[in-house]
This record gives C-alpha cells, structure tokens and sequence, in this order.
C-alpha cells in the first residue's frame, strides 16, 4: 500500500489499465493473472516454462512475482501479456537506473544479475528461456508506428489524469472557500 499517493500515481496506474487492454487486443481475451484462465496461464509460466525458479537468478523460490520484460510503462510501453511476464524473485524485481535516470533494458538487468553472482555462463541460456516465451505465448512484434501510437497515447494519458487531477483540487479549493470557509 502507497504511504503518499500524488497525481502521478493515478497517471501511471492509468497507462498501466490502458496497456493492459492494449496486450488483451493482441491476446484476443482478458488477462487477469489474479483469477481464472490468467492465473492458471501465469502459474504455468511460473511453474512449468520456469521450473519454480527466477528468469534472472535463476533460484528456486516459494514466492515469485510478475515481471514484465518490456516495462509496463508509458516509457518502455511493454503490454501485459503472457508473452511479457516472467517470474522475478524478489531481490531480482529491482531494475538499475541508468545515469539519464532511465532503467536499464532486461537484457542489460539479465547481464547484471548473472555477473554479480559469478554466473556470466548463465547470461545466454536464460536471455534465450526468456526470448523463447515471448515466441510461445506470441507476444505482438510491434511495428514503428504502432509503438508510436502507443507511445503518444500513454504519454497523453498520462498528462490528462495528472493534469485533471490538478483541476479537481482547484475545484475543490474553490467549493471550499465558497460554501465551507
């Protein structure tokens, strides 16, 4: 749960249901990894493409979370979809930022892990695990346009639930002064 919520984080969780819908349109039907046949999709993922285990560390563990190889972001556009989720371990869930303040590709956080722990031979078979789900689950090789359509919505999306946020407080300032003060 958020200790303080900001405009920001109603904008990104806007983009974040915006490309939800946009990887359901490739998908053809829902993905709710909490219920039904996206859950059972995601434990499949979880449990028999990855044996239990990280895609990055590669360790077993009782408690995996959902990562998105392309960031579910209005910067990286990745879109939810069983093509884009891999299991993360907790301490693996933790993306470099880059000097420019932007994160670091999974290719690049891949390379990261697997140098920190010594395993540089591991790089090439998990980058081609991860690689091979994209292909199964078929996520949509997007062309130019289509990530720039993405890109300008997100980014549109984004600064109008932001900036109506702001309205709504000057509305609510304005009420107030009126009829409570």
């Amino acid at each position: 749960m958020a200790v303080y919520n900001t405009a920001s984080d109603s904008a990104n969780t806007a983009v974040r249901a915006f490309l939800t819908k946009v990887g359901e349109h490739y998908l053809g039907h829902s993905f709710n990894t909490g219920s039904g046949k996206g859950k059972a999709l995601w434990l499949s993922i979880r449990d028999d493409d990855f044996n239990g285990c990280c895609a990055y560390c590669g360790e077993k563990h009782e408690k995996l979370q959902i990562e998105h190889v392309l960031m579910f972001n209005r910067t990286e556009f990745g879109l939810h979809h069983p093509g884009n989720i891999i299991p993360c371990c907790k301490e693996c869930n933790k993306r470099e930022r880059r000097h420019d303040k932007t994160y670091c590709n999974w290719e690049q956080h891949l390379t990261r892990v697997c140098e920190s722990r010594g395993e540089s031979s591991q790089i090439e078979p998990r980058k081609q695990k991860i690689l091979d789900n994209f292909k199964k689950h078929k996520y949509p090789e997007l062309n130019i346009n289509e990530e720039h359509a993405i890109r300008v919505i997100a980014n549109s999306l984004y600064e109008n639930i932001k900036t109506e946020s702001d309205k709504s407080l000057d509305l609510y300032k304005q009420l107030d002064k009126a009829f409570v003060q």
